[in-house]
């Protein structure tokens, strides 16, 4: 099988939406991600062939917002571009579709990412408010506008937070935050246990920050609106986080009976990554560096309302594709959407039982090591820009994979609507 390798990457710094970066569109983002990455690449806009950029909030301004970040990012106006959406999973989906794109060689060099303005997610209005604006709107005489205008009434205006909306499935109806409380009930996980994993990611992002670690990933954003300055660290991470402070806040999602609370949970970020993804015959060719190879990539699906446990359905796909075990993986990447859905996975991953009802494997897919399990934070510290993050796990890896001369990594995730997955990354 051809094998595709990663030439290189970078992510814009991670922001709390509503703060830094929210006058910053997904399109800008995006622009920022890319330029960077092919800059690294030692590429040219023009050895591009094709870009795929995964997106969940669907600018209304730049509705393709794949083929807007290509043009504003200087890539020709014949190279083809678009747009992916697989919930959280969106930015893996696009460098799954460029590792396809590679492999039957329809393309030689495939830039994908994700970029997300979570700050910029639209507010909605109900649909009463629709009809009377159109009437208003055809009203022919002062009579007929001045009836259509009297026809509204306060609750017409009372807006619905589309971030809200986008994040509650359709099908199951509960928000992603309820669907964590159903696995903190299911496998008995305490409200301590999440604040304490909550806890032990910000103190790594905090270490791995100091550290200069993070830097290597990010490339800056000039900061809006006088563009004088630049945004240059993740910002949304709480250096001196304490067990008592988490333990102050109240749970979120189910208030009177539950234990996921803002603390434990993913922050809501601005954000954006890119990596060029080659062929191993342009690679050697061209000469270009190499960050690492895309081994291995899978989906699975499972109950919408246990999406959270997407990582331990799509796992065992991805590591069977790519020919090897949990004993061979030396890094991973998983998620933190919620710590409750972390430590659920961490319980299903070691499970016999579970393998054998719900996988239909013989046995447990294998434990995860806490101690090579997101070294570096994860999304309750760094944010979860949801069209984004598979771009910023699959980089942060395959950058520490470098570091610790790991030669296996896991990237994987969860996914709203029930689906996870997996991508099994291979060092340089």
């Amino acid at each position: 099988m051809t094998r595709i390798a990663v030439v290189a990457g970078a992510r814009t710094p991670f922001v709390k939406a509503g703060t830094k970066m929210k006058r910053v569109p997904a399109y800008d983002l995006g622009r920022v991600a890319v330029q960077e990455a092919l800059f690294r690449s030692e590429l040219l806009p023009e050895d591009i062939d094709e870009v795929i950029i995964g997106n969940i909030a669907g600018p209304a301004e730049a509705t393709n917002v794949g083929r807007v970040i290509a043009l504003r990012a200087g890539i020709p106006v014949a190279t083809p571009a678009f747009t992916v959406n697989r919930n959280c999973g969106s930015a893996l989906q696009a460098i799954t579709d460029a590792v396809l794109r590679l492999r039957t060689h329809e393309a030689e060099v495939v830039v994908a990412g994700g970029a997300e303005s979570m700050s910029q997610v639209p507010l909605l209005f109900p649909d009463s408010i629709k009809d009377k604006l159109m009437r208003l709107a055809r009203g022919k005489t002062p009579i007929a506008k001045i009836g259509a205008g009297a026809s509204f009434r306060p609750g017409d205006f009372k807006p619905v937070i589309g971030l809200e909306v986008g994040l509650t499935d359709n099908y199951c109806g509960l928000n992603m935050g309820e669907t964590a409380e159903v696995l903190a009930r299911e496998f008995k996980i305490s409200r301590e246990a999440q604040d304490d994993f909550a806890l032990r990611s910000h103190q790594k992002a905090s270490e791995a920050q100091n550290a200069g670690r993070l830097a290597e990933e990010i490339t800056p954003v000039p900061s809006p609106p006088k563009y004088e300055s630049f945004i240059k660290e993740d910002f949304g991470l709480r250096h001196n986080q304490s067990t008592e402070a988490l333990a102050k806040l109240r749970p979120y999602f189910d208030r009177r009976y539950g234990s996921v609370t803002p603390g434990n949970s993913s922050q809501i970020t601005d954000g954006a990554g890119a990596l060029v993804l080659a062929t191993e015959a342009t690679v050697l060719e061209r000469g270009l560096p190499v960050l690492g190879w895309i081994r291995s990539t899978a989906y699975a699906g499972l109950d919408p309302a246990r999406m959270g446990l997407g990582p331990v359905f799509a796992t065992p796909k991805a590591l069977a594709k790519a020919r090897v075990t949990m004993n061979d993986i030396g890094l991973i990447e998983l998620n933190e959407a919620f710590a409750a859905q972390v430590i659920a996975n961490e319980v299903a991953f070691g499970s016999e039982s579970f393998a054998k009802e719900h996988l239909g494997l013989l046995r447990a897919v294998g434990e995860i090591n806490r101690d090579i399990l997101n070294v570096n934070g994860g999304a309750i510290a760094l944010g979860h820009p949801v069209g984004a993050t598979g771009a910023r796990l699959v980089l942060t890896a395959l950058m520490e994979m470098r570091r610790r001369g790991v030669e296996l990594g896991l990237v994987t995730l969860c996914i709203g609507g029930g689906q996870g997955a997996a991508v099994v990354l291979e060092a340089a």
